[in-house]
């Protein structure tokens, strides 16, 4: 579904009408759930499925295809490095695990450097011309990722708020902007 007429011409001023730092409780209480999985340095593969329900539900199939050991060694592979193309490389190696997934369980474990690059927030950026490439928010590659990473982390230094406000703020501004009624048929649980 298209979006309809965004009245800002630049990222700002749409951010500051839509920014909220107060998170979801369900989304609260899974980012808590997963503190030890930093800890560790890995998730287990039951922290993945509970990733992959909050984020995408309907690809909840595929993630399970992953065995436990398989999990680990991704997932510490991508925790362990500084390398942002080789943490979400590590996390693309997980069956079921896009670019969108793998945004959510970097999101999820470090909130304050990451967000969920989806398909309305970057819709939404592709509109106002901050982000190039992908017009239909699909097939996301790494480039895509890292340009939407440096905006949301930009602007969370700005505020001073975490990656993911900003992130959700995005996401909130999508919905104002939708045309028709995608928001309102959406009957999974909500992760905003």
């Amino acid at each position: 579904m298209p979006l309809k007429k965004v009245p800002y011409a630049t990222l700002e001023p749409l951010i500051r009408r839509h920014l909220s730092t107060t998170e979801d409780e369900s989304t609260s209480a899974l980012i808590r759930r997963l503190e030890p999985a930093r800890d560790r340095g890995h998730l287990t593969r039951a922290e993945l499925l509970a990733v992959c329900n909050w984020k995408s539900p309907r690809a909840i199939r595929h993630v399970r295809a992953n065995d436990p050991v398989q999990v680990r060694r991704a997932t510490k592979r991508a925790l362990d490095t500084r390398s942002e193309r080789g943490r979400l490389e590590a996390l693309l190696s997980l069956k079921g695990v896009s670019v969108p997934m793998a945004s959510a369980i970097l999101t999820l474990l470090y909130p304050r450097r990451y967000g969920v690059l989806d398909i309305r927030v970057w819709q939404l950026l592709h509109k106002i011309g901050t982000v190039t490439g992908a017009a239909s928010g699909v097939g996301f590659t790494f480039d895509n990722w890292y340009q939407f990473l440096v905006i949301v982390r930009d602007f969370s230094k700005r505020y001073d708020v975490k990656a993911r406000d900003i992130e959700r703020a995005l996401f909130l501004a999508h919905r104002h902007y939708q045309s028709g009624r995608l928001y309102d048929r959406l009957t999974v649980k909500r992760r905003w």
